[in-house]
């Protein structure tokens, strides 16, 4: 079935016609397989890094092709968020759809609560807010998603959020504008409300809110809330209110988090908190921190650990921010106590924020140091000496490492003033569901019949 679901010659060959160029296979299901591609601009030749969902409709069950697979499409080309992830183009040739969307680096979130256990809170509340954001945005255009959870919730190159999967995703009005219960039972059982669980029709939105509840409770307690293996039981659990947090994490998180938890997982649809209601929630609006945990939780954990910088130098590392190409990185010798009372009033000037949410980034100060306390005992009149051009070396050293953080301070801010114009989304191309011809003799390589700009 691999064989078949991966890319024909004569489909690659017509898609690097368009400048699609399709790699390595990243993910597999019944009748679709994930490819990392990338997409070259015909006129600038830059190239982007995207992930290409194939799509085989022989392998795809007659119900999923009629109702679902159109759906998603047409929401797909209808929705744009920084907390959505975002679609290139979609592309079609024979019985074979071509979904290419950006590329998300760091993977799902439940990989990275398997890597790093739970999530600090603070961190939490970050991606909370986020998800809850692109959510929001989702029901503003009248859309449920019906099967969020943690392996559709995508982590960017800066650790921000990116909604994802349309599969189950529907609209919550008919075309008079009137509102539309859902009668299919879709998604995880483990991420579905107790009302998608009885079977009887439900709200969409109310829905996915209860999932995104679950999605919360597995962040701040690295465990699943219900067991699922048992609908009848998992039901039971539901409508008791029969979870809880493990002991070693219950006395470390605030009581305003259980209360949001509290008020997303109600059974009753009557008491659960609204999508609004979730978003006015105190916690979810605290914006104490400065800088976000993540910094120190990904620099503690094995599979992202950053190395110790060698005795004496000072690193000063800026990232997690869509908007930028990479983490900054000076270094210079000085004394530690120096160095911090410099680099402090600087780095708060010149932080880099995510507009959404400010504790998205960190700024960490790495450092060897070096040590400023005095040796016991007379020094020799040679370790006099020694000591003096240490002593010299060093404030040369801070001087000349001083000049270029003020120096960088002011590039980096008009820098990243570029950076963040030239990275704003760029209006794609979105092609119109259309067969893909190879192109006949004598006719422009790169021209479709048919396709159009929607």
């Amino acid at each position: 079935m691999a064989a078949r679901l991966s890319p024909r010659n004569s489909e690659v060959n017509a898609l690097e016609q368009r400048g699609y160029l399709i790699g390595k296979k990243i993910g597999q299901g019944s009748y679709a397989t994930v490819h990392l591609s990338d997409y070259v601009d015909g006129t600038t030749s830059k190239k982007m890094r995207l992930a290409c969902k194939i799509f085989d409709k022989e392998k795809a069950p007659k119900d999923f092709l009629e109702r679902f697979f159109p759906r998603e499409l047409e929401i797909l080309t209808k929705i744009e968020n920084p907390h959505i992830i975002q679609v290139h183009s979609i592309l079609q040739r024979g019985l074979r759809v071509f979904i290419f969307m950006r590329y998300a680096d760091n993977g799902d979130l439940l990989d990275f609560v398997k890597r790093n256990g739970v999530v600090p809170e603070q961190q939490s509340r970050v991606w909370f807010r986020q998800m809850s954001s692109g959510l929001q945005y989702l029901h503003s255009k009248n859309i449920a998603h019906r099967d969020l959870k943690c392996e559709n919730i995508l982590l960017s190159r800066r650790f921000n959020v990116k909604i994802a999967d349309f599969g189950f995703a529907r609209f919550c009005v008919d075309g008079e504008g009137r509102r539309v219960l859902s009668k299919t039972y879709c998604g995880s059982a483990a991420y579905a409300a107790p009302e998608v669980v009885s079977g009887t029709p439900y709200n969409p939105k109310l829905a996915d809110v209860w999932s995104l509840g679950v999605i919360l409770f597995i962040m701040l307690n690295a465990s699943m809330p219900f067991d699922d293996s048992n609908l009848r039981k998992l039901l039971k659990d539901q409508m008791s209110r029969n979870w809880v947090f493990r002991s070693r994490v219950r006395d470390t998180i605030s009581p305003a988090s259980k209360s949001t938890v509290r008020g997303i997982l109600e059974p009753d649809i009557t008491l659960r908190l609204t999508l609004d209601r979730v978003l006015s929630h105190e916690w979810v609006k605290a914006r104490k921190e400065k800088s976000s945990l993540l910094g120190r939780f990904i620099h503690s954990a094995p599979p992202v650990q950053l190395q110790q910088p060698p005795s004496g130098v000072v690193r000063v590392v800026a990232g997690f921010n869509d908007s930028t190409e990479g983490k900054t990185v000076l270094s210079g010798m000085a004394s530690m106590s120096d160095v911090v009372s410099a680099v402090k009033p600087s780095c708060e000037q010149h932080n880099m924020m995510d507009p959404d949410s400010e504790e998205s980034h960190m700024i960490s100060v790495e450092h060897g140091g070096v040590s400023d306390k005095k040796r016991s005992g007379r020094p020799s009149s040679r370790s006099d000496q020694h000591l003096n051009e240490v002593r010299q070396c060093l404030e040369r050293s801070l001087k000349k490492f001083l000049r270029r953080l003020l120096q960088h301070t002011a590039l980096s801010y008009v820098t990243r003033q570029r950076c963040t114009r030239q990275l704003k989304p760029v209006p794609y191309k979105i092609h119109t569901i259309r067969e893909l011809k190879e192109p006949d003799k004598g006719k422009d390589s790169d021209t479709v019949n048919g396709s159009k700009n929607l």
